[in-house]
């Protein structure tokens, strides 16, 4: 098999190429928590991009889908005890309400217009979350989020063990990086990308621009509510920085860092960052500049993204067809 026919085989079945590294991921990272903090991280990036990298809208408050994401699907165990698996239904759907609600007021603006309402609307649900104290443990987080041993064909899958957790956040991000895959491979992926490229050919061309922009959001949230679910599973507790606009800046450096519109750039921007940051924090307590140098320096040289920068250079080769990435 030749270089060519590899890159290429790797570009059409992408979602395979994906699951396929990250089944081994955990085995070349320092520990498994770290891998584990990727694999959602990147499944975060991953929704965000569809915003973001394919439709050319700039969010700035994207962490509170992760935040009601994670805030619901604890509420729901702590407070009603229900058991993880159908919690992580009910944080997604949380998600996919919020994503609605933040969606059908922002897409009505462009530009950086659009990116200061959707970090405004994302600070309203952070206040509602921290003041709602009874629910959420107000700026202490909401504790007790364990997730239950299960007993399944005579095995007992413990959620406790590192190892187990990542191989079960695994599947659901494999069930999500598939969806997003057909979404983007169907007519419906193939209109957003046209809003992002040029959206008023894409109206004259008859297309409802509003009602696609406001369904890749609703779907947006929806992808990084599921991160923000099982974010609130890995840790045990959501803490109400998961709402913070910090997180969505951190989201949007993770994009840009892979590489905006492409599907491996994000969990490439995800893992560069947050490997990085674990660097820094063992060697100096400025980790945050440490971390900001290293994106400017990348932005510099990279400004497609590592991953981006590494797909241009194939086509400019011929070694890759079509736009796959």
């Amino acid at each position: 098999m030749t270089l060519h026919s590899l890159v290429n085989g790797i570009a059409r079945y992408r979602v395979a190429s994906a699951l396929l590294f990250l089944l081994i991921f955990p085995l070349l990272m320092p520990y498994e928590a770290l891998a584990i903090n990727i694999l959602i991280y990147g499944l975060f990036a991953v929704g965000f991009n569809l915003v973001f990298g394919y439709t050319g809208m700039l969010s700035f408050g994207h962490a509170s889908f992760l935040g009601v994401g994670s805030y619901l699907t604890g509420i729901a165990m702590v407070h009603f005890g229900l058991h993880w698996i159908p919690a992580i239904f009910v944080g997604v759907l949380a998600s996919l309400v919020a994503g609605l609600f933040v969606g059908y007021l922002a897409i009505r603006t462009r530009g950086i217009y659009f990116s200061m309402v959707t970090l405004a609307l994302g600070q309203v649900i952070y206040y509602a979350f921290y003041k709602a104290e009874r629910w959420t443990g107000g700026e202490n987080g909401l504790r007790g989020v364990n997730a239950e041993v299960i007993e399944l064909f005579g095995l007992r899958i413990d959620f406790l063990n590192p190892l187990t957790k990542y191989y079960i956040i695994w599947m659901f991000v494999a069930l999500a990086l598939w969806l997003v895959s057909r979404i983007l491979a169907s007519p419906f992926g193939s209109v957003i990308e046209s809003i992002r490229e040029n959206e008023k050919r894409t109206v004259a061309c008859g297309y409802d621009v509003a009602r696609a922009k406001l369904l890749i959001f609703v779907i947006s949230a929806g992808v990084c509510g599921l991160a923000g679910a099982l974010r609130a599973l890995h840790l045990s507790v959501v803490p109400v920085d998961s709402l913070h606009y910090l997180q969505s800046g951190q989201v949007v450096m993770m994009t840009l860092l892979g590489g905006m519109g492409s599907f491996f750039g994000p969990f490439v921007g995800a893992g560069v960052f947050l490997y990085f940051e674990d660097i820094a924090t063992n060697v100096t307590r400025y980790w945050m500049g440490a971390v900001g140098l290293l994106f400017m320096a990348l932005i510099l040289f990279f400004p497609r993204g590592i991953w981006g920068s590494l797909m241009h250079q194939l086509k400019q080769r011929g070694m890759l067809q079509g736009d796959r990435e």
